[in-house]
């Protein structure tokens, strides 16, 4: 599924109710909440901060959905095409990065 696809798929699920998309700044904020939520569980799994026996243990692959989705949200809420945005970048790291770090 390309980025496209992925911000149809959001738009669809959101159309459906009447608020549609929150405003830039508040979608802000909760991609702000659901990375924070990431690096909880990253902390957990990969640093000195350990969950406590009573907290549930969350997908890394979920939380980073999530802010998928978020950041779609917020995409669709300016009309943005995330594809197209995504392709420069690539070029970017292919064009201007290409010998910027060592090769294997």
């Amino acid at each position: 599924m390309g980025l496209k696809e992925v911000q149809d798929e959001v738009d669809k699920w959101i159309s459906q109710y009447k608020i549609e998309y929150w405003k830039p700044h508040e979608i802000l904020a909760r991609l702000t909440e659901e990375t924070g939520e990431l690096a909880r569980e990253i902390n957990h799994i990969y640093g000195p901060k350990k969950k406590k026996s009573s907290e549930e243990t969350k997908e890394l692959s979920d939380e980073i959905a999530d802010i998928i989705f978020t950041l779609s949200c917020l995409a669709n809420s300016l009309n943005l095409n995330l594809d197209e945005s995504f392709q420069r970048v690539m070029y970017k790291c292919y064009v201007r990065d290409n010998n910027r770090f060592e090769k294997k």
